[in-house]
């Protein structure tokens, strides 16, 4: 029978410091927003939510009329072959969800238990579960705190004759330094698999992530810059690892006879109906991102006046696509700790959540990890959170959103 891994605050010594409070409840304050129809009223304004104003409903009514609902239908091969094209890479492979994306894209390698994969350990959990998934033992790297990604130059210490791969985590949607990243890679002869979940549109040098390594893993989760409810997907310029993906993806039928299997593959197949939105929304995915370029532009000039608050950077040769607008809060600068802000900002109805939780803090993985810091993931851990994030965020509610800070700041009183 399956069982919780417990960790007491007290176990984890001084690392309890860095665990967040319990989410606050986000009280309702009804408003007027001046962008919206005059009788326009939010509740709340919630951390993040999907724009769907383009084809969608026209699209999935499409593959509704058609009975093309399971996981064949034009619109899956039309939103891999969009997508792709977006991320300048020649092949996508639509998934169930991003997880399995990766865990899919880390399965075309043939990992066995024994072989190491190295990942930051600020990240979502979903990196570090599908290194799990094929048995693998992931290696932890720190960030580095300019930019909030992994530290690449810990990564050549961590490289040992059993890396068979390396994640790169496009954190928030800022791409990791990725040249010397993929120099090492290339000098050991490990695999690269970003994982760009949340970096729909980020460039590195004018390149777009999903094409820097030799494959990357994409979300489609509704928070997401684009989304399909749930959904996927792996890109790559490599064709053996996408003939593979495609395979494995839908039970490694063998193209010789049908029910004849010479892999243990996987039910990881996206939907017709997700497909169909998620192509209605790739349409629009340039708009989505300048509007979170613009949001974040929008933030950072009034946030600048308020002391203690450090805005999400941006490195010179990156187009940072600000998934999430994070911020990091200086308990001492700005008068209190970022637990204390996030309720101030819910009862004044304003949705946040705080940074990831380290891997080598996490329950499941305590074990594995005990007695290893990382001091830089501990420090995001412990001061960052994002602001409501989404797309469609207006002018006046971003307005609203840093007033309520600055008004909170005990030492601009």
């Amino acid at each position: 029978m399956l069982k919780p891994v417990e960790l007491s605050l007290d176990e984890m010594g001084d690392l309890a410091e860095i665990i967040p409070a319990s989410d606050p409840e986000v009280k309702v304050r009804y408003r007027t927003i001046p962008s919206f129809e005059e009788s326009s009223r939010r509740a709340i304004i919630p951390v993040c939510e999907p724009t769907l104003n383009g084809n969608e409903l026209k699209y999935v009514q499409q593959a509704l009329e058609t009975n093309w609902i399971s996981s064949a239908g034009s619109f899956i091969h039309e939103f891999e072959a969009k997508f792709a094209d977006e991320c300048g890479a020649r092949y996508g492979i639509a998934c169930a969800n991003g997880t399995v994306a990766m865990h899919l894209a880390l399965a075309t390698l043939g990992l066995e238990p024994g072989d190491e994969v190295i990942v930051p350990t600020f990240t979502m959990i979903a990196t570090i579960n599908a290194v799990a998934y094929c048995g693998a033992t992931p290696v932890l790297v720190d960030s580095e705190l300019d930019y909030w990604q992994m530290d690449v130059e810990q990564v050549a210490a961590k490289i040992t004759p059993r890396t068979k791969a390396i994640i790169p985590v496009h954190i928030y949607g800022h791409p990791v330094d990725m040249d010397p990243l993929m120099e090492l890679a290339r000098k050991h002869g490990i695999t690269v698999i970003e994982d760009a979940a949340e970096s729909h549109g980020a460039e590195y040098k004018g390149q777009r992530t999903g094409s820097l390594g030799d494959a990357a893993g994409f979300s489609f989760y509704g928070n997401k810059i684009i989304t399909t409810g749930e959904g996927g997907m792996i890109t790559t310029n490599n064709r053996e690892i996408a003939k593979l993906a495609w395979n494995l993806r839908d039970h490694a039928f063998s193209t010789e006879r049908h029910f004849w299997h010479k892999f243990v593959g996987f039910n990881y197949r996206m939907t017709n109906l997700q497909a169909a939105v998620g192509l209605g929304q790739v349409e629009q995915m340039g708009k989505f991102v300048e509007a979170r370029r613009r949001n974040a532009a929008n933030y950072s000039t009034r946030l600048a006046q308020i002391p203690g608050i450090t805005t999400p950077p941006e490195a010179e040769w990156a187009k940072n696509v600000y998934w999430m607008y994070g911020i990091l809060v200086d308990r001492e600068a700005y008068g209190m700790n970022r637990d204390e802000l996030r309720y101030v900002l819910a009862e004044n109805g304003i949705e946040t959540r705080t940074f990831f939780i380290p891997m080598h803090c996490q329950p499941v993985y305590w074990n594995a990890f005990k007695g290893q810091r990382y001091p830089i993931a501990e420090q995001l851990c412990r001061d960052g959170f994002y602001l409501p994030s989404a797309s469609s965020l207006t002018l006046e509610e971003i307005e609203y959103i840093t007033q309520v800070i600055g008004d909170a700041c005990p030492a601009l009183r």
